[in-house]
């Protein structure tokens, strides 16, 4: 008796038959098969639950940039939230080091006071 699982990646079904035997399958080489089908049966539901949460992503970057947002920018800003502020202090340095070497970073020399 074949099962059919279907995944769909980039709306495109793919089916993979599991086979479902349940007394001569039981345990081959250590491994227990209704436990195996189990695992990748999860895994697989995980699959499409990432796939609808990544267009949903897509979606709020869409809305987003259709009220004047840049996506690129909003994507770094959620890098920087997600990093510890230690580690984002010591990026920022590295940054400014890396552009003072190469001459980009921009010159902030304090106002003239005679001026």
């Amino acid at each position: 008796m074949a099962l059919a699982c279907a995944i769909r990646y980039s709306d495109r079904p793919f089916v993979q038959p599991l086979q479902a035997k349940a007394s001569s399958m039981t345990d081959v080489g250590g491994i227990t098969a209704e436990q195996l089908r189990s695992y990748i049966e999860r895994i697989e539901r995980l699959e499409e639950e990432k796939a609808e949460l990544a267009a949903n992503v897509r979606e709020v970057y869409a809305e987003a940039k259709a009220n004047g947002f840049d996506t690129k920018v909003m994507r770094q800003v959620l890098k920087l939230r997600k990093m510890d502020a230690n580690d984002r202090a010591e990026q920022e340095s590295l940054l400014d080091l890396y552009l003072h070497a190469l001459g980009m970073a921009p010159d902030f020399a304090p106002a003239d006071p005679t001026a």
